[in-house]
């Protein structure tokens, strides 16, 4: 009988290529991936991978054992949703959620305190990833559901076995010191009011970045970016200095203190927040709850 932690191993190293990648997205050691692929190998009678520089490459068995393996997944989940049924499809056990920093904070943490008085038998678990590694949990099953954002304005590439939901559309404003001359604009601010500006910036490579520099691609002189910081709350503390403006999504936004305020903008960038599961999890209670709460 083919172990599951077998198959899941093999599907994350199809995806990521090396033992010790598929064992750090796994939780595992390299050493253990490698005795769960031995024991599938044993178990089949075939090899199942093979060297490829420094990686490996799943051979002609291996990728047949992969390309079976999300059936097998998806029967074992429906078995568990049908045994949650029994007990009135009550939401139990451990919901693993994966998601990015500010969605934990803007979208899971004012939730879960209800979540718990509804659901007092869930527990739900948080890991911070970024979207593509998010996508790719729930895809091997290490994680139930994840909250991803697209990029560019395109969705995060999605594998064929999950589905999404958009549960939050999030937009950018403009942050300046009260003492700023751009504090007390009546209307929404366009791009020749910010020209001529500092500005304190996510670094590239950035949601936020790519917002700022499409806010001001026609800008008619080079941007003057002082600081490129990735925390929203150090931005925050040099938007205070009044050296300084920020565009700063507001799910990523602290609270501002009296000495700041935000703008909105004439063109808002913005992006949209989707859950993910698998198909296969479709009926689960937990992720339900879940989805119900995020609105």
């Amino acid at each position: 009988m083919i172990e599951v932690g077998a198959l899941r191993a093999l599907r994350s190293v199809a995806a990521l290529g090396t033992l010790a990648r598929a064992a750090e997205e796994l939780g595992f050691t390299a050493s253990a991936v490698s005795q769960q692929i031995k024991r599938l190998e044993r178990q089949v009678g075939v090899p199942v991978l093979a060297p490829a520089g420094r990686g490996v490459v799943l051979t002609p068995a291996g990728q047949a054992i992969a390309d079976s393996a999300p059936d097998v997944f998806q029967a074992l989940e429906r078995c568990a949703e049908a045994a949650q049924s029994v007990s009135e499809g009550a939401p139990r056990g451990t919901l693993r959620v994966v998601a990015f920093s500010t969605a934990i904070r803007g979208l899971l943490a004012p939730v879960l305190r209800g979540l718990s008085v509804r659901c007092p038998d869930l527990r739900v678990q948080i890991t911070e990833q970024d979207p593509a590694e998010a996508l790719r949990g729930v895809d091997a099953g290490t994680a139930d559901l994840a909250l991803v954002h697209d990029a560019d304005g395109l969705p995060a590439a999605q594998p064929p076995s999950l589905t999404r939901r958009l549960v939050h559309t999030d937009v950018g404003d403009v942050v300046l010191s009260r003492a700023h001359p751009l504090a007390s604009a009546a209307e929404p601010l366009g791009r020749l009011d910010l020209a001529g500006h500092a500005w304190v910036t996510s670094p590239p490579g950035t949601v936020c970045h790519q917002w700022f520099r499409r806010l001001l691609a026609d800008a008619p002189e080079e941007p003057d970016v002082r600081h490129l910081v990735d925390d929203f709350a150090t931005q925050l503390s040099l938007v205070a200095s009044g050296e300084v403006i920020a565009l700063i999504p507001r799910l990523a936004r602290p609270p501002l203190g009296d000495d700041l305020i935000a703008r909105p903008l004439r063109r808002q960038p913005k992006r949209e927040v989707h859950a993910a599961w698998r198909r296969s999890a479709d009926a689960s209670p937990a992720i339900r709850a879940l989805l119900a709460e995020l609105g």
